[in-house]
């Protein structure tokens, strides 16, 4: 097992757009690294709240997702380049980048450090060997205070790691249920 860096990330994974790693003053960086590629968050993103339209606290479950259990804002459409976050609370969202793996490689995405640094933490499950699509990213609000994440800056990292031989079984073999998401895709139990 290895870890791939930017010149066989650029031949091997499928990342649309692709962005070269340059300064870009005033911004949160994205584009390929060292040994990894920083992804950029979407501008659409589901807040979860605890306001419901029936006035009773919705509870989150993952097997009954329920649409209430948050607000969904495109920044696309307010206007602004960001959403707020509130104290101890969290949002999903969705790459700007559609990520294609190839059939040896698995990806782990960690947060970027200017957003740890904080309070903001960043989770996605790992992205499976064959697994196609935009990603669908976890955005926490550890702190007591509201915070800001900009849309199209840069969120989290993906690091590349190969197998020293092709998986078994793919993402796709599997017909993996979040296969070919198109962008922020919420839970599912099938």
């Amino acid at each position: 097992m290895g870890i791939l860096c930017d010149t066989q990330i650029r031949e091997l994974v499928d990342i649309e757009p692709f962005a070269d790693t340059m300064k870009r003053p005033g911004r949160i960086s994205f584009g390929v690294s060292s040994y990894g590629y920083d992804l950029r968050v979407g501008t659409v993103f589901k807040i979860f709240t605890n306001v419901s339209s029936t006035g009773s606290m919705t509870v989150v479950d993952p097997k009954k997702f329920d649409d209430d259990a948050f607000i969904t804002v495109d920044t696309a459409e307010t206007g602004f380049d960001h959403v707020i976050i509130p104290p101890n609370s969290f949002a999903l969202a969705e790459t700007v980048e559609y990520v294609g793996m190839p059939r040896d490689l698995l990806a782990v995405c960690v947060g970027k450090s200017t957003y740890a640094r904080c309070g903001i933490i960043v989770n996605v499950t790992p992205i499976e060997p064959e697994w196609r699509g935009k990603i669908t990213l976890e955005i926490s609000n550890t702190t007591p205070l509201p915070a800001k994440i900009y849309a199209n800056e840069g969120i989290a990292q993906l690091i590349f790691l190969k197998g020293d031989r092709v998986c078994a079984t793919s993402y796709a073999d599997k017909s993996g249920k979040y296969q070919d998401q198109a962008g922020l895709t919420l839970p599912r139990v099938d």
